[in-house]
This record gives structure tokens, C-alpha cells and sequence, in this order.
């Protein structure tokens, strides 16, 4: 509605109705104007204001009938039947004792009417008739040029088509070429790969070899010392029966030893520990702490510390080696066997000075033998760092050699332990350990000494609870005591550390 009425406001429609009657009204009234018109011409403005008139009455009905829509079915019906029915009937009777029956002036001029559209309606078509004629002639034009392209493009294709093949065959040769050359470069490689390898086993061997030298010097200018201050024939016997077990167990060539030889020669070393190092490091402490039982236990703890702290730095080492050996192994045997072949090829990178250290700080808060303290145990250094080393190289045999579990109070076993010459024999509980059981899995290969006493359980327990110490002097004050004694093969000991 609203489009309808917008049409009927812009076409003023009553403003040129109006200026139509009014212009008539001029013409037909001879005292207005000079002009006398026919009775024709007043007929067609007569024809031409009705036609006027009807077009907006269908314009205005068009506009009733779309209110009335937009209302719905049963509004606006008061208002139609009090105002448009009556007007209507009026209208009618208006209409039918006024209008002649005589249409022949509407059949003429809708007559033209209809011709007037119809030339338009052909001048249109024929406009649109000759506009496509062009479009088509402009599109067959174009065709013509997509398909002179197409041809010239296939023709292009075909030629890139026989370049490609020539091309390709050629490529062929040259990754035949390339391939081959490549195969040779890895073959030089390879070849490369091995000298090196080579390269570094010569290396390696040759710095063992310095490292031999040089340890068999320092072992030579350490038994000379030995025999220059050792007088008595037992301390000579001691010596010359450890000096060769010495040599054999420090030498670099270890790597090339079987497993069996290697584990033979660390017994032997522990056991060389045990007769040898451990009386020395006994004699030592002696001049400092009277109880020998105190100075059993220490020395017990220090090798017990010192076999954990070794274990402790072989796995750590060995992760590093892992860690290392794993982005550029290569070869038959696992990365393990790599790793372990390693470890025993370069045990002199072990960090034995930071075991040593470790297991020092670590009786230096063990309650049994700490507070308060006795003596400084940097005297024994020299036992706990041959341990160190003994147990680092144990851990590499397969399976490895570890100590037995051991606490005071526990169970006497024969097959474990042998007792000490001091101990009562009849007693079924340790009093105390002086050296720990070696094992290899759940066999003894190395049996340990203890000290089996009655009340042993009872005694340990009262000893953890209220310790007994000796009045002696620590080590540095007693350094400077000892010089006035005569002297003996533990204070040069201590005066050299």
C-alpha cells in the first residue's frame, strides 16, 4: 500500500486534474476567453479529464483494497458499509440515468491506447533483437580467440611434453652418476672412519701406556721410600708382599684382562686391603684413640662407607657414559657391553678424591664414632681411597661384588664371618665387625671377621646411648706431641699426610 500511495503522491495526479479543469473552464466560457471551442474539443477534454479521473479512482481503489487486506478478514467492515456501499449506490443511479450506453469513445480511445503500446512494445523488441545480435557476434569473436589460444596452448604443452622426456632421461643418467659417486664417497668414509678409529685406539693405548710409566715411577720412587724408612724385617716382609699385588691391580693394561682375571685380582686386592692397609690404618689411629675396639669400628665404617660411596659413583658414571655412547653407537654388541667395555678401558677418570671425600663426611656424622669426635679421619685417606678404587672396579664384573649386610648384635655365622682371636666362642651374637663379608649375589666369596662376645646386644645399645671416648688428642694437636717420640712407621705416616 504504502508503494501505491507513494506513485499516486508523485504523479499529482489532482494538480493536473485541477490545471485541466480549470484550463477548460477558461476555454469554455466565451467571455473568458477570445477563443470559441467546438463541441468535438470539449468532448475530448471532457474524455480526457474521465480518463483522468478513472485512473486515479483505480488507484485509490487499489489502495482500498490493500487497507482492507492489511486489516484482516473482518475489519473495516463498519466503515465500508456506512460510507463506500451508499456512495456506490449513488453512484450507480448517478451513473445510469446520466451516461449514455454508448461506448464507442472508450473502444476508440483504448484503441490507440493499445497501438501506441504495441509500436513501443516492437521499437523495444526490435532494439533488444539487434543489442544480442551484437552481444553474439562479440562472443563468437571471442570463442574464435580462446580457441586460436587453446591450439597454440596445446601445441606448447606437447613441445614441453618432448622437452620434459629429453630432459628426463638425461636426469636419469645423472642420478645414476650421482649415486655412484655417492657410494663411493661412503666407501672413503668408512675407510676414513676406521683410521680414525684406529687413530684412537693408538691414542688411547699410548696414553695408557704414559700413565703405566708413570704410575711404575711413582710406585718405584714410593717402595724406595718404604725401604729407606722401614727398619724392621716383618714391616719389609709386609711391603714386599704388597708391592706386587699393587702393581698388578693399578696397571692401565686392565681392560685387556678377562672377566675371571679381573675378579681373581680384586679379591686378592681386598684381601691385601685387609691384611695390609687395614693394620697400617689400625697402627695409625692407635697413637690417637686407645680403644681398639673403637678404632676396629672405625676402620669397619670407613670401608662399608667407602664400598657405598663407590657404587654410588659408578652409576653415575656409567648414566654419563649411556648418555654419551648412545647417539653414536654402532656395531654388534649392545650399548651396555659399550658402556662396560668403557668404564673398564678408563677407570682412571673415576673421581676417587670426591668418594673419599664423601665417605669422610659421612662418618664425620655417623653417631658410633663421631660425637664427640675422636680424631680426624683424613689419617686413613689412604685406605679409603684404595677401597674406593677396589669397589669402583668390582662393580664392573658380572655380576658385581658387593658387601654383605651387617649390624651390631646380629646372629653369628660361620659361613660369613670367622672370629677374631679376642672373641668368646661360644657366644652366638656379634659384639662388633672388623671386616665385612665380600658377596657375589648370595654366595660368600670372602668371608669377614667379627668379634662375638655375650651381652653383645646389650652392649651395643648401651654404647650407641651413652658412648665412651677416649681423653686422647686429636690428630693436629698430636702432630706436634709426636715429634718428641721416637719415631715409628704410623707417625711417619701421619707426618706425611
Amino acid at each position: 500500500m504504502a508503494d501505491t500511495l507513494r506513485r499516486l503522491v508523485n504523479t499529482s495526479s489532482f494538480s493536473v486534474l485541477q490545471e485541466k479543469l480549470e484550463s477548460w473552464y477558461k476555454d469554455y466560457h466565451p467571455i473568458l476567453s477570445f477563443q470559441v471551442i467546438s463541441c468535438d474539443q470539449n468532448l475530448n477534454r471532457c474524455c480526457e479529464l474521465v480518463e483522468l479521473t478513472s485512473k486515479v479512482q483505480g488507484q485509490l481503489f487499489t489502495i482500498l483494497s490493500l487497507t482492507a487486506q492489511e486489516g484482516g478478514q473482518y475489519a473495516g467492515v463498519d466503515t465500508l458499509k456506512s460510507r463506500l456501499l451508499p456512495w456506490l449506490g449513488t453512484c450507480f443511479t448517478l451513473a445510469t440515468s446520466t451516461i449514455s450506453t454508448d461506448p464507442s469513445l472508450s473502444l476508440i480511445h483504448e484503441a490507440a491506447e493499445k497501438g501506441k503500446k504495441i509500436r513501443e512494445l516492437s521499437l523495444a523488441h526490435e532494439s533488444d533483437l539487434q543489442k544480442m545480435e551484437t552481444q553474439l557476434c562479440s562472443t563468437r569473436l571471442q570463442l574464435d580467440s580462446v580457441r586460436q589460444e587453446l591450439m597454440d596452448t596445446q601445441q606448447e604443452l606437447d613441445e614441453t611434453k618432448n622437452k620434459s622426456a629429453t630432459t628426463l632421461l638425461a636426469t636419469e643418467d645423472e642420478i645414476l652418476q650421482l649415486r655412484a659417486e655417492l657410494q663411493v664417497a661412503c666407501d672413503q668414509t668408512e675407510l676414513y672412519k676406521r683410521k680414525l678409529d684406529m687413530l684412537d685406539d693408538y691414542e688411547r693405548q699410548i696414553h695408557l701406556l704414559k700413565e703405566e710409566v708413570s704410575f711404575l715411577v711413582a710406585e718405584k720412587s714410593l717402595l724406595q721410600e718404604k725401604l729407606v724408612r722401614g727398619r724392621s724385617p716383618s714391616a719389609a716382609a709386609r711391603r714386599s708382599r704388597s708391592s706386587s699385588p699393587r702393581l698388578r691391580g693399578e696397571s692401565p693394561s686392565r681392560a685387556r684382562l678377562t672377566s675371571s682375571s679381573r675378579r681373581a685380582r680384586l679379591v686378592s686386592r681386598l684381601s691385601d686391603l685387609y691384611a695390609i692397609d687395614r693394620l697400617e690404618a689400625q697402627n695409625m689411629l692407635r697413637h690417637y684413640v686407645d680403644d681398639i675396639r673403637t678404632v676396629q669400628r672405625i676402620i669397619f665404617i670407613a670401608v662399608v662407607e667407602a664400598f657405598q660411596a663407590a657404587k654410588l659413583a659408578f652409576r653415575q658414571f656409567r648414566l654419563r657414559v649411556r648418555k654419551t655412547l648412545s647417539s653414536s653407537h654402532m656395531g654388534p654388541e649392545s650399548l651396555e657391553n659399550a658402556v662396560l667395555d668403557y668404564i673398564i678401558r678408563n677407570l682412571d677418570l673415576y673421581d676417587v678424591q670426591a668418594s673419599v671425600n664423601e665417605v669422610i663426611n659421612s662418618m664425620n656424622v655417623n653417631p658410633k664414632i663421631s660425637f664427640p669426635a675422636e680424631v680426624d679421619f683424613v689419617l686413613i685417606s689412604g685406605l679409603i681411597r684404595e677401597t674406593c678404587r677396589t669397589a669402583f672396579a668390582m662393580q664392573t664384573l658380572d655380576p658385581p661384588l658387593e658387601l654383605a649386610f651387617s649390624s651390631d648384635g646380629e646372629l653369628y655365622s660361620d659361613s660369613k664371618y670367622r672370629r677374631s682371636y679376642d672373641s668368646e666362642f661360644t657366644a652366638p651374637l656379634v659384639a662388633l665387625h672388623v671386616w665385612p663379608t665380600l658377596m657375589e649375589g648370595d654366595s660368600v666369596v670372602v668371608k669377614g671377621e667379627a668379634v662375638t662376645m655375650r651381652g653383645a646386644l646389650w652392649r651395643s645399645r648401651s654404647r650407641s646411648c651413652s658412648p665412651v671416648r677416649s681423653s686422647s688428642a686429636s690428630p693436629i694437636r698430636a702432630l706436634g706431641t709426636s715429634r718428641s717420640r721416637s719415631p715409628s712407621p704410623g707417625a711417619l705416616s701421619v707426618n706425611r699426610l
